[in-house]
């Protein structure tokens, strides 16, 4: 049931969103892991409305410094840097700002019906999974490892094995002994490290790391047209237009249902896809509607698409839909097969949320540009204090005001910030560290109920599909991470 603080609610999410998204530097997935702990004030459905209504702010808010200053605010965005500044560099901010955002909620309302149809499917099929098929599935997201960590696979690897080894760091469910955990902190312990300090140092202490020593002096050049005397925006631009965003649209949201892919990958094919289709190839780069709309258009539609395996199957496709299935963690529900029917009013909540969440986006963002534009001028020297207090806050609220957590924090924090000095992607051990626990617990069962046997795992016919996608799956990653250096050396 929608009511006004769910709508108050979503329509924060949204505003703290676009905030996070335009600000470069800060993006979707730090605004979802800053406001987590905020959830705990809420009911379940209340929750889901604010932090879907952040990811769908955050990624829509990257288009405002793309156009203005020439800096994408999220990796999405990078396209909309193509055709968006050279049109405000000629006095069409206004108008690339409005297709830009009509694109954008486009773009989400077709991922969200995608997501509608096509995740009861995904979940009735693996109703039939047992604890053996459920292994194989925990494996296969493990796989997401390999696809986030392109160019740098070993790295990626090693990062998530470090953080299954970090979540096992606790109390043994099966004969209750403590594992790696030292004499001193084993009353502090008996839980582990828990998941929201980890996230939050990892994608937002470590993050204010990173500013605090390049000093935050981090400045931006005005456009030369600040929005005053553009030229206005029409529906006009989107005569033509119409193969060209559902066709981006589509493609955003089938790379968002593929893990690890992420969404700088869809908005680079939808823009290569609308430059092999157009009339006039040769205008793309230069500033045209055109090429924004095929941008703006994919990168929404990923929101759907990555929430259709994580709803479905409990495969988190990118940092930010890890940082979501978290926030499932944190309320008690286990995400996966059993997800819709053990929980249809969550389900219809969270497509509830997404369609008022992309309405609220494009209401908030297409009438008030002028002044939601100015927003990337705010200085971080009086931002960040108020984001590292929340994130204080929430750690310490974790296990009902534990110290240790707002340690966990900081510790995570570090972790983070030499994983960005050594080029180790955190998203892989935060994917390491949420799906571990499931990983061994499922494995202990299958073993169990075979006797020991490891052959249980190569026995049913569903298994064998799992083992060829979980091989598919590393050799494609193998094969783009080839391609990804030969790229840079031919670069070189």
């Amino acid at each position: 049931m929608i009511t006004i603080t769910k709508l108050l609610v979503a329509i924060l999410g949204v505003v703290v969103g676009i905030v996070f998204g335009a600000i470069p530097g800060m993006t979707a997935t730090m605004a979802v892991a800053v406001f987590l702990p905020l959830t705990y004030a809420y009911d379940l459905e209340t929750a889901l409305w604010l932090l879907l209504a952040l990811y769908v702010g955050g990624i829509s808010g990257g288009l405002i410094p793309a156009i203005l200053i020439n800096i994408p605010g999220t990796p999405s965005s990078i396209t909309t840097t193509f055709d968006g500044y050279p049109m405000a560099k000629r006095g069409e901010g206004e108008r690339a700002l409005k297709t830009g955002i009509v694109s954008s909620f486009i773009g989400g309302m077709i991922s969200l019906v995608a997501l509608w149809l096509f995740t009861p499917i995904l979940s009735s099929a693996a109703l039939k999974f047992s604890s053996v098929e459920k292994f194989l599935i925990i494996l296969f997201a493990l796989t997401v490892i390999a696809a986030l960590s392109k160019g740098q696979m070993l790295r990626g690897i090693f990062a998530g094995f470090l953080g299954v080894l970090v979540t096992l760091a606790n109390s043994f469910s099966v004969n209750n002994q403590y594992r790696m955990v030292p004499d001193f902190l084993k009353s502090k312990m008996s839980d582990g490290f828990q998941l929201l300090p980890c996230l939050i140092g990892l994608f937002a202490i470590a993050q204010i790391f990173e500013e605090a020593e390049e000093g935050m002096n981090f400045k931006i050049q005005k456009t030369d047209s600040e929005l005053e005397g553009d030229v206005k925006f029409s529906l006009s631009d989107f005569k033509g237009q119409g193969v060209n965003v559902i066709r981006s649209s589509l493609i955003g949201t089938f790379m968002g249902v593929l893990p690890g892919v992420g969404g700088s990958a869809a908005s680079i094919l939808a823009y290569a896809q609308a430059k092999n289709f157009s009339k006039h190839p040769e205008l793309l780069g230069t500033g045209v509607p055109e090429g924004l709309i095929a941008s703006e258009s994919s990168n929404n539609g990923l929101t759907g698409g990555a929430l259709i395996p994580l709803l479905s199957l409990g495969i988190p496709g990118d940092s930010t839909t890890a940082v979501l299935i978290s926030a499932f963690m944190l309320q008690g529900i286990q995400v996966g097969p059993l997800f819709i029917t053990q929980n249809p009013h969550t389900w219809n909540t969270i497509l509830i949320a997404l369609l008022a969440a992309n309405i609220i986006m494009f209401l908030v963002m297409f009438f008030p540009i002028k002044l939601i534009s100015k927003i990337i001028y705010i200085p971080r020297t009086r931002l960040y204090p108020v984001i590292i207090m929340i994130c204080i806050v929430g750690a310490y609220a974790t296990k009902n005001g534990r110290i240790f957590d707002v340690w966990a924090l900081l510790i995570f924090g570090i972790l983070g910030y030499i994983f960005g000095k050594i080029k180790i992607p955190a998203s892989c051990f935060l994917i390491g560290f949420i799906l571990g626990d499931d990983l061994e617990n499922y494995f202990i069962q299958s073993i169990s109920a075979a006797n020991g046997s490891l052959t249980v795992f190569f026995t049913r016919p569903i298994g064998w599909v799992i083992w060829l996608l979980i091989i598919a799956s590393v050799a494609y990653a193998i094969w783009d991470d080839r391609k990804d250096k030969k790229k840079k050396a031919a670069a070189k």
